[in-house]
């Protein structure tokens, strides 16, 4: 049952994402504000279409701890979901994205209006120092929150972190702003590979901010021991609610 209803899911996920494409379009001559609204729609159908159709709730907590300034947001990330719910919570994200993404019709021109980060992943220490340059742009110059995954991608729950210490300084160094821990259980629910997702509920959390100015790799050991901690305390929280232990994760 949970594939057919995931197969169904999918059809929404995508069809919804066509409609508001096309419907878009002219936004593309308005102020960039006008497609973050639209993108914001969209997450509100993705969040409504698993509620409907899957059986899984979304639930976002410490939103006293979001700021309408600058924010550097270092988010857990287990589920395609991830990209989505920050819309809900933040005012004005800024995501990094693959420069491939920019060619395709539709994606490419919103990326290029919302001003999204395009990396080349292969460039190497020229593609940070452009990265890192471009980011500033957006949220000091901008006013924006830049999410960063520092496990560089999506991990199943329960699986030991794996944290990239590079990129994750760098952001905090070069924008000098609080960052912004936000925890999920999310992987529960939409896997971080396959189609199938299972009813619960997913819980995205966002913690008591890190202050900018910390010693870097002083500042890391403080981010992953919160963001790992609360992620763990989700993942036992969304067990239950499935019925399900820690055992059944493997």
């Amino acid at each position: 049952m949970n594939a057919i209803r995931s197969f169904i899911y999918v059809i929404w996920l995508y069809g919804w994402m066509a409609v508001l494409g096309i419907l878009a379009l002219p936004t593309l001559l308005l102020p960039r504000g006008a497609i973050v609204w639209v993108i914001r729609r969209y997450a509100r159908m993705v969040v409504l279409g698993l509620r409907l159709i899957c059986g899984i709730k979304v639930e976002i907590r410490g939103r006293e701890h979001v700021s309408g300034g600058p924010q550097l947001i270092a988010g857990k990330h287990q589920a395609m979901l991830d990209v989505f719910v920050p819309f809900l919570i933040f005012d004005d994200p800024v995501l990094v994205m693959k420069r491939e993404l920019l060619w395709y019709p539709a994606l490419g021109w919103y990326a290029l209006k919302t001003r999204m980060v395009a990396i080349d992943r292969s460039g190497g220490a020229k593609t940070m120092r452009k990265m890192l340059a471009a980011a500033e742009a957006r949220v000091q110059g901008e006013n924006r929150q830049m999410l960063i995954y520092p496990e560089g991608t999506r991990s199943a729950p329960g699986a030991a972190p794996d944290y990239k210490p590079a990129g994750v300084r760098a952001f905090y160094k070069t924008l000098n702003v609080p960052m912004v821990p936000l925890a999920t259980n999310s992987g529960l629910c939409w896997p971080a590979h396959g189609m199938v997702r299972t009813p619960g509920t997913v819980v995205y959390e966002v913690l008591p901010p890190i202050e900018p100015g910390m010693n870097p790799k002083a500042m890391l050991v403080e981010l992953e021991k919160h963001l790992e901690a609360a992620s763990e305390r989700l993942m036992e929280e969304g067990l239950r609610v499935q019925g399900r232990t820690r055992a059944d994760l493997k």
